[in-house]
């Protein structure tokens, strides 16, 4: 009789088998960019590229850790105090996409440059601000001692003063590029209120950190992008054609004097091969028939490159080529 089997005779023959309930539960995974710790993608315009060259960039960045050093200098002198600045980035963002980086109540600069014809922001949190004053007032600059509101009169005009030698360094920094000129026109509170720029109007931002005494504030300054890349490229125009003439004048230099290197040439049959038996052979009054025909003119070579062909002949004494065709490219 046929055996039955088993169903437990069929789970040894096939590996395979139904899951179990707490094999159908579902598992979830972390997210990626959760794991890798990257930052979400950001939708890119490329009908507005906000893009700045490298050699634009780099020569900003020396500006503005310039202008960092020259600001900590001056803030030492007037907080009476340790301070640093340091440059962290530079960036090219629309004039909308800044002011949205902003908190809504922020101290905000609103400065003329390059004679009033364009707009520049500087901006550093309210709180800092009042700190900063205090210290200036001779007090101690107690974080929090002074609730975050608008600045007086006179608050306002120390800031001025403040921020006013800060903006002379600024235009110090960019001398070797624009005039700057910066004044303060105006302090603001509200930077979404400010229209100091069309909102996809390029700008560059600059993004600095404030040590005052080990505590620790972010400001960043704002550049409309049109008038500094335009400054960029005049000069860099401007320092072309120095660049070119000095590579003229070095390759006219290395032409004259490769014309005066000596060189041997060789007037010379067309090689033929011949065996070595045949060279061994040789007697005096053997001839050796060339390859040439006695109206082909001879080769004119410099090593093994032909230059020119030549008919043979004499002037005065000696033995001589007239030269009947060059090569070209040779």
């Amino acid at each position: 009789m046929a055996r039955r089997r088993t169903p437990a005779s069929v789970s040894a023959r096939n590996p395979q088998r139904r899951a179990r309930p707490a094999d159908r539960e579902r598992v979830t995974l972390p997210s990626t960019q959760h794991a890798q710790g990257r930052r979400p993608p950001v939708p890119y315009d490329f009908r507005q590229p906000m893009t700045l060259p490298r050699e634009y960039s780099r020569v900003l960045e020396m500006a503005f850790e310039t202008f960092s050093r020259h600001w900590a200098t001056q803030m030492v002198a007037s907080l009476r105090t340790t301070v640093q600045v340091r440059f962290e980035t530079l960036e090219m963002r629309s004039y909308d996409e800044y002011i949205s980086s902003l908190p809504q109540v922020t101290t905000l600069l609103v400065c003329g440059i390059e004679g009033g014809r364009r707009t520049a922001l500087v901006e550093f949190p309210l709180g800092s601000a009042l700190e900063w004053i205090d210290r200036m007032l001779g007090g101690r600059g107690t974080p929090g001692a002074v609730d975050d509101r608008e600045l007086t009169d006179i608050e306002g005009e120390l800031v001025g003063l403040l921020m006013g030698r800060a903006l002379k360094d600024l235009g110090y920094s960019f001398s070797t590029l624009l005039a700057l000129d910066a004044t303060i026109k105006s302090i603001q509170y509200a930077p979404q209120m400010v229209q100091a720029a069309a909102a996809s109007a390029p700008v560059l931002v600059a993004r600095f950190t404030i040590d005052v005494d080990g505590r620790e504030c972010a400001a960043s300054v704002m550049l409309p992008a049109e008038g500094v890349t335009a400054a960029l490229r005049e000069n860099q125009a401007a320092e072309e054609p120095e660049e070119d003439e000095e590579l003229r004048s070095q390759r006219e230099a290395l032409d004259r004097t490769a014309q005066e290197i000596p060189v041997e040439v060789s007037v010379r049959f067309r090689p033929k091969r011949v065996h070595a038996r045949e060279l061994t052979a040789l007697r005096a009054g053997d001839l050796i028939a060339l390859q040439q025909a006695a109206s082909e003119p001879l080769e004119v070579v410099v090593g093994d490159k032909l230059l020119a062909h030549a008919a043979p002949g004499s002037e005065g004494p000696r033995l001589a080529a007239l030269i009947v065709t060059v090569k070209e490219n040779s």
